[in-house]
């Protein structure tokens, strides 16, 4: 395979970045619940942070909203929608600026790419851009993204998600840069198809997961288009370095 040149590296935020998914889906589980309570859904059991995890990783809240519409027969206005939107995110920051820390690892890779110089960084994610602003922030991360922070639910004319490719698009497009310069993290299903669905080399990370759930997710985000999946930040280095040689 011949080698390329890749200039530029988009992050996912939640549990790429910053460890962010269990507090984030806790607080989406409990206005879930009352939301189905408030709109007679009979679901089977109430929602908990993990059982959310496990069926919409990746996914922001809109979307999740938009799947469990369709699923239990409800329905509710866009005015209603957009007033549960805002409320998830003022949960979901709250608990974020008390407890969020770090994907372990990432933040020297991070000191190491911005000395280095050589490759432009941006976030690429389907959360609320208040809600990753608040998230790299808070662990002291915004410093190596500037404005190139990106978010399917706030920064395309139309709102959406992941793995929609669209919020990769507009970020390649904003940023001036071509798909095959570019290079993704990812941690689920849905961000992989995202990324590539816009024609970008995934990474994969499984980091954060439970160390049983490890080889399964690997399969997933491979199976899903990622050339190679990560346990750990540290490996990233030389996975950087087998793609610019073209060996992935």
């Amino acid at each position: 395979m011949s080698s390329q040149k890749i200039t530029t590296i988009l992050l996912d935020c939640d549990n790429t970045l910053v460890l962010s998914e269990d507090l984030a889906f806790e607080g989406c589980a409990d206005l879930i619940n009352e939301i189905a309570t408030t709109k007679s859904v009979p679901l089977p059991q109430p929602f908990t942070g993990p059982s959310l995890i496990t069926e919409f990783v990746g996914q922001n809240f809109r979307g999740m909203m938009v799947s469990l519409q369709k699923r239990y027969n409800f329905s509710m206005t866009d005015a209603e929608l957009d007033d549960y939107v805002r409320r998830e995110e003022d949960v979901v920051i709250a608990k974020l600026k008390e407890k969020l820390v770090p994907c372990v690892g990432v933040d020297a890779v991070l000191e190491k790419l911005a000395k280095e110089g050589k490759y432009k960084l941006a976030v690429v994610s389907s959360s609320a851009l208040r809600r990753v602003k608040a998230s790299v922030e808070k662990v002291g991360q915004d410093k190596y993204f500037g404005k190139d922070v990106y978010s399917a639910a706030t920064s395309l004319p139309v709102p959406t998600s992941k793995p929609d490719p669209a919020i990769y698009l507009h970020a390649i497009k904003v940023m001036g840069k071509r798909a095959e310069e570019c290079i993704a993290v990812e941690d689920s299903k849905s961000g992989t198809l995202s990324g590539t669905r816009a024609g970008i080399k995934v990474v994969g990370y499984v980091g954060p997961y439970p160390e049983e759930e490890k080889e399964h997710m690997t399969q997933v985000l491979t199976e899903a288009g990622a050339v190679v999946v990560m346990r750990d930040w540290s490996e990233f280095e030389g996975v950087l370095e087998r793609i610019q040689k073209g060996e992935l």
